[in-house]
């Protein structure tokens, strides 16, 4: 019997492609087409059917998937050696995706406290693409830090905190000023964040609750974009209040509790599963989260915010 079917297994049914389950297991395209075949002839069924341009699980793949995807994790398990970890002698690059704004917020903290134990790491931040993508799963990223909890069940995730979102604006601008109600917000010409470009969200959803409705003159595709335009025009826009503060502060914006509820935004961890056993892995996530928990803190306005340990 060989296991390795099981790892080719996992990643057939993980990408639904020949050719990406190749790229993620470092094979070439016909060598994952031969492993394919004799997973084929191990299991008596054609595990992937070609579907137009794409390729479909059949009923029997679809029962194996979480079955394969367990074995494997766990004879991954078994199979890591469980080292004590040296900081100062680790040598290796992590790759880390988050939006805009929050890379602001982050980096400094992270980079001083991985810095400080572990010299010879080096951290690459990636932007939000566009699209979702699976980079997690394929190992393009070790950490992505978002808004949401991941669907996938090979992806673990981690809720470290919270953040809430407000009306930004300039100090001159007349929603800085007096109390802020629906009519007075929505009259206001604003900007607002979207990497796909959309013009409307939850905040429109929350006017036409009360019946009203505002003009998005812009959608930008970064928090950092929509606030430096927010700065230069003098409109508004809404972010999330903790995350975005440095960037807030360096353009001089002040920021309002909106007149409607929105919900709070939670900050999520994720990383793939693989990683569940690795030291240095372990190690760096729990640098990012004391980092995004001193971001996320509720401290009283210009009280100084804690190191991360």
């Amino acid at each position: 019997m060989d296991l390795n079917l099981l790892v080719a297994l996992d990643a057939l049914l993980e990408e639904n492609s020949v050719a990406a389950a190749a790229e993620r297991l470092h094979l070439s395209p016909p060598a994952m087409s031969r492993t394919l075949a004799r997973i084929r002839k191990a299991t008596g069924d054609d595990i992937l059917v070609r579907t137009g341009r794409t390729m479909t699980p059949t009923p029997r793949a679809l029962e194996l998937r979480q079955e394969t995807r367990e074995l494997v994790r766990r004879a991954g398990a078994v199979l890591t050696p469980v080292t004590t970890l040296d900081p100062a002698r680790l040598d290796r690059t992590f790759t880390l995706r988050c939006h805009d704004a929050l890379v602001t917020a982050l980096a400094p903290l992270l980079i001083t406290a991985v810095a400080r134990q572990a010299p010879l790491v080096s951290i690459r931040f990636l932007a939000e693409p566009s699209a979702d993508v699976a980079d997690l799963s394929r190992g393009h990223t070790d950490v992505e830090v978002g808004a949401a909890a991941p669907d996938r069940p090979e992806i673990a995730a981690e809720e470290v905190g919270s953040d809430r979102m407000v009306a930004v604006m300039r100090p001159d601008h007349p929603l800085a000023e007096g109390e802020i109600t629906p009519a007075r917000f929505a009259e206001a010409v604003h900007v607002t964040v979207s990497r796909r470009g959309h013009l409307s969200g939850p905040v429109d959803d929350a006017l036409a609750g009360l019946g009203l409705r505002r003009h998005v003159c812009a959608a930008l595709p970064t928090a950092s974009a929509a606030l430096d335009l927010a700065a230069r025009i003098g409109a508004v826009t809404v972010v999330a209040e903790k995350v975005c503060r440095p960037v807030l502060t360096g353009l001089g914006l002040c920021a309002r509790t909106l007149p409607f509820d929105l919900p709070t935004v939670p900050v999520v961890v994720a990383w793939h599963h693989r990683h569940d056993t690795d030291p240095a892995h372990a190690w760096l996530r729990a640098r990012l989260v004391d980092a995004l928990a001193v971001i996320t803190a509720d401290a009283p306005a210009g009280d100084p915010a804690p190191a991360p340990r």
